[in-house]
């Protein structure tokens, strides 16, 4: 595999300056808001802009940075919603059951019947938990919690996921509070 082959993971999203100084809110895109620091140097996807991380301090739901390249609050201001890559062979193989958030892009998801629902176009946090986001052939795309029971079988390998969905899932009716209600 040449460089040029070398698959990108989105680590980080530079965002507003911070100061004058050249330092940039960095949304990060992992568990450890620091993690986008351990990989050395970072870079855009097509690899013609990159950035040797000076300090970083997580401040509320950003990481204020100081990156090597950016050295005012002007070449700062220009560099807002840049996103910052490593290369994929710097990452150590995921555990079983453990799944890159890249390797699941563009899969297939298929019903429990088999039947084809969409595909997976981002994987999304909200504070409740990660969703498959889902998008159809036609229509709107929708989201299936990222679970076990939800999600039984991921296979990279057939570039797919079967889902196991209630009969309901898809149904735009409230349920009604009185059924499953103790009898009085």
């Amino acid at each position: 595999m040449n460089s040029s082959d070398t698959e990108k993971v989105l680590m980080a999203k530079i965002g507003a300056a911070h100061g004058i100084r050249g330092e940039v809110r960095v949304k990060p895109f992992s568990d450890d808001p620091l993690s986008f620091t351990d990989y050395g140097v970072l870079t855009t996807r097509d690899g013609k802009l990159s950035f040797e991380v000076e300090s970083a301090r997580v401040k509320k739901t950003v990481v204020i940075t100081k990156f090597k390249e950016i050295k005012d609050r002007n070449r700062a201001e220009e560099l807002n919603g840049v996103e910052l890559f490593v290369d994929r062979s710097k990452f150590p193989d995921p555990e079983e059951d453990e799944f890159y958030y890249s390797d699941l892009n563009g899969l297939s998801v298929f019903d429990q019947h088999g039947k084809t629902l969409g595909k997976i176009v981002a994987v999304q946090d909200f504070g409740a938990g990660d969703l498959l986001e889902v998008r159809p052939a036609r229509g709107r795309s929708f989201y299936i919690p990222f679970t076990k029971d939800f999600v039984p079988k991921v296979s990279l390998a057939e570039k797919s996921v079967t889902v196991d969905l209630p009969d309901d899932y898809f149904s735009e009716e409230k349920p009604d509070p009185s059924e499953g209600a103790p009898d009085k």
